[in-house]
């Protein structure tokens, strides 16, 4: 890959992973609720069903997720319903008592939060068949295709690691400022609001006609 086609999509990754999107409030919610350092076992995530998704346009699978209506239906929905049971958990979970220190915050489980961040990322048809558009732009077809895909899927990982890092410790910041059950309510419920937000956004996008 050429320097200058590197460095182009080296700044479309920046705009693209600052966009604000489930997987930035799957971010905010993970720090605000577990602090950083646990919280971004999320991000870890985001970037496991990113890196999937990656290898299924490079695989040439996406072009059938794009054609395919019930395929596309099918991931969109999943990925709705999970949106929805993130907005239901964030809504009803119970606020910390931060007055007696970190131990009586949520543990929140590496594993746990993994999964969450990779179900977040994957289960969105639209960033496939985005990808799927957009990534072929930056390859030459007269040059090795793995290794291209590997450089991008890299490069990639590396941005959205960085801007999820972002806003990861953005929101575990802000959790040192909720010193009452009713201001850590309050924030709860507006991420709860922000994940349904998303939900609703996804459950309106249609394939592509072809």
């Amino acid at each position: 890959m050429a320097l200058e086609t590197w460095l182009a999509f080296f700044v479309a990754c920046w705009v693209i992973s600052l966009s604000p999107g489930a997987g930035a409030v799957a971010s905010m919610s993970a720090g605000m609720q577990y602090g950083f350092w646990r919280g971004y076992w999320n991000a870890l995530g985001l970037q496991l069903g990113l890196a999937l998704q990656i290898a299924i346009v490079a695989a040439g699978v996406g072009a059938i997720l794009a054609t395919s209506a019930l395929a596309f239906s099918l991931i969109k929905w999943f990925g709705v319903g999970y949106l929805v049971f993130l907005a239901y958990k964030q809504w009803v979970a119970l606020p910390s008592d931060l007055d007696t220190g970190a131990a009586e915050r949520p543990i929140g489980r590496p594993l746990t939060l993994v999964l969450r961040g990779f179900l977040v990322n994957f289960s969105n048809p639209k960033a496939i068949v985005f990808m799927l558009a957009v990534l072929p732009q930056f390859i030459n077809p007269h040059a090795p295709l793995v290794a291209q895909y590997l450089v991008m899927g890299v490069t990639m990982i590396v941005v959205d690691l960085i801007v999820m890092a972002g806003y990861t410790g953005l929101a575990s910041r802000v959790l040192r400022l909720l010193r009452t059950p009713r201001q850590q309510r309050v924030m709860n419920r507006s991420f709860a609001a922000l994940f349904a937000a998303a939900a609703g956004l996804l459950a309106t996008v249609k394939r592509a006609a072809v």
